[in-house]
């Protein structure tokens, strides 16, 4: 009985020991992959398309900000942010598509994510993935603000673009008109994105 005893702790804390060492082998391999993306150099390089207005960006997060000027009827301009936030911070394309529907109301009540159109390319061998969705845009004027938007006949096209770095984030909110003004830009803006 004591023999069995000594066996049985013996391969209970060989257990732990394999466990313990099987997690510390998958925590580094975590802190490989993500010290890989930010030891990677190059940036993502793109075009801004003509008529679009160049803002100086308001945070160290947007690499890229710009107006796009209104269409005629429309009360004000759409914008268009690039956001960079590091190599392992801003999280998954599929978090950030959801959360951009989250932010589109619908006037008759129904979920959002059934008018969404979301698609996925490849771009100069970076995967892209975008939304498109109109309704109500109702995100926060600015993050931890708790105000929001109230913006009716709003429409927000957005993308994620994996590139070794790490992912870069492009968000485009305003009057469905404006919008549906630079479709083609926005296409080939999205086209022009390289990692260099």
């Amino acid at each position: 009985m004591k023999q069995r005893t000594i066996c049985a702790a013996v391969l209970i804390t060989a257990l732990f020991s394999c466990l313990a060492c099987a997690n510390k082998g998958s925590t580094a391999v975590a802190n490989q992959q993500a010290n890989s993306a930010q030891n990677v150099s190059g940036d993502l390089h793109f075009k801004a398309p003509d008529g679009w207005v160049t803002e100086t960006p308001s945070s160290s997060m947007r690499v890229g900000q710009y107006k796009l000027p209104k269409s005629e009827g429309d009360k004000e301009d759409a914008s268009l942010v690039v956001y960079y936030f590091g190599a392992t911070q801003g999280g998954s394309p599929q978090a950030n598509i959801d959360r951009w529907i989250a932010q589109m109301q619908q006037p008759d009540g129904s979920d959002s994510k059934t008018k969404a159109k979301t698609e996925t390319m490849t771009v100069n061998g970076l995967k892209i993935t975008t939304v498109d969705v109109t309704g109500t845009y109702t995100a926060e004027m600015a993050p931890g603000s708790k105000t929001f938007h109230n913006d009716a006949n709003y429409r927000l096209r957005a993308a994620v673009i994996e590139t070794p770095k790490g992912n870069y984030f492009v968000k485009s909110a305003g009057p469905e008109k404006t919008i549906a003004r630079w479709d083609q830009s926005y296409n080939d803006y999205l086209k022009s994105f390289e990692f260099k």
